[in-house]
């Protein structure tokens, strides 16, 4: 099926001739993107799509050769029927078959282990980790996440929600982790099986030795959390803060504010460091889950309370009233979750950031966060820093991070590079 009707059609030699069997002719905008280092074609910079010989349309989660305009052949990608991102790149070779492909990933999974282990090696302190980052580690639609002895994946894209990739995934991941793994399970996330029209994949284990549950406590800073593979957001904590909850706790005194702690991670970690803390939350299964959590590590130093509430709401009400603290954390959902809601985003964060900062009192610690990929770095901290000027109050960034190494970012993907976090001193 053309992706648009109204384009002309074109073949190229090489593509009309079917050399590499499956194609798609991308535009000259793509092409260019993909040879500086990208790997997605959009739908809208796709030209052409031509099926095999005899054949009406491509398969969904086909593997196809990606062409320029000239018919030059740019590399091979996982296709997608459904998808804005119609074809996900994963060879700078035309033509891979799926046995190479798959070849390809058992190989890419085993560099993914090893850098993991490199960059965070299990421990008592530390035993929960993101194992496989998708395009970050060259595994397009691919996400798994490590929690104690239990291992959740996600398949992203119709090219790798399929039974040859799991059973290739499940393989690495017990040769490489080996006895300390008691299950890996399959989690989708709803709203991209929606969008990539996956059906639903099997609520058994992919993998579990026996007697092996899918609940587990898992272990990050020395902080113990509650994890539970049937539910919650992502694949279940945000183990891409792991690194800067340790780090607010180290800037963090007296009386804290943690606005969206959802199941409490930052609220945890300062309550290592603060006298009080009250962690916010518009979800009380949520705050259910923090409160379980907050039973699990019982020698922490803090009163820890628990309110369920919108957090602008209660940010106004808590300003309007003259409530004042020495931390703040602003760790929101993403705001942006397009290009189109970025300009709504921008006012969300202000309003969000100028609130903390006149409730903060002076030498007060601010710990501000975005996960919206379409936020860049300096847009964030401009938005932050018009928020002070507003406040009135003089902002130190005492450190400038992002997400654990266990996320790594890639220059030439700038989608790897979501995770923005300051933690200001706030005179």
């Amino acid at each position: 099926m053309l992706v648009s009707e109204r384009r002309e059609r074109r073949e190229p030699e090489v593509v009309a001739g079917q050399a590499h069997g499956p194609a798609v002719v991308v535009t000259r905008r793509a092409s260019d993107r993909l040879r500086a280092g990208h790997l997605w074609v959009y739908r809208s910079d796709a030209e052409t799509v031509v099926p095999r010989e005899n054949e009406q349309e491509i398969e969904a989660g086909a593997l196809v050769t990606v062409a320029d305009g000239r018919g030059i052949p740019l590399g091979t990608g996982i296709y997608s029927s459904a998808s804005q991102i119609i074809v996900r790149m994963v060879s700078g070779e035309p033509g891979v078959t799926r046995p190479d492909y798959l070849d390809s990933l058992r190989e890419r999974m085993r560099g993914a282990l090893k850098l993991r282990e490199e960059l965070a090696p299990a421990s008592v302190e530390d035993d929960s980790f993101r194992l496989v980052f998708a395009e970050a580690d060259g595994l397009p639609g691919i996400v798994a996440d490590r929690y104690n002895d239990l291992v959740v994946l996600q398949l992203l894209a119709q090219g790798t929600a399929q039974d040859d990739v799991r059973a290739a995934l499940v393989e690495v991941l017990r040769e490489g982790l080996g006895e300390a793994i008691g299950a890996i399970v399959e989690r989708p996330d709803p709203k991209i099986r929606e969008l990539e029209e996956l059906a639903a994949p099997s609520p058994e284990p992919l993998y579990a030795k026996d007697g092996a549950k899918l609940t587990t406590v898992f272990t990050i800073n020395g902080v113990k959390l509650h994890f539970d593979a049937g539910a919650g957001q992502k694949t279940g904590a945000f183990l891409d803060q792991r690194l800067n909850y340790a780090a607010a706790a180290r800037h963090a005194r007296g009386v804290a504010l943690d606005i969206c702690t959802y199941q409490g991670g930052f609220a945890l970690h300062l309550a290592g460091s603060c006298e009080r803390v009250t962690g916010v939350d518009v979800s009380r299964a949520a705050l259910e889950v923090a409160d379980r959590n907050l039973e699990l590590n019982p020698k922490v130093k803090a009163k820890v309370d628990w309110i369920e509430a919108d957090a602008f709401e209660l940010l106004r009400e808590y300003e309007a009233t003259g409530q004042q603290f020495d931390t703040i954390v602003l760790d929101p959902p993403a705001f942006a979750k397009s290009k189109r809601a970025v300009e709504g985003a921008m006012r969300g964060y202000k309003e969000m950031n100028l609130r903390a900062m006149k409730m903060l009192k002076p030498g007060g610690t601010l710990v501000t966060c975005s996960c919206s990929h379409h936020v860049g770095r300096e847009e964030f901290t401009a938005v932050v820093a018009a928020a002070a000027a507003d406040a009135r109050r003089r902002v130190q960034v005492l450190e400038t991070r992002g997400a654990a190494p266990d996320h790594p970012e890639v220059l030439t993907l700038p989608e790897t590079s979501y995770l923005k976090c300051l933690i200001c001193r706030v005179g």
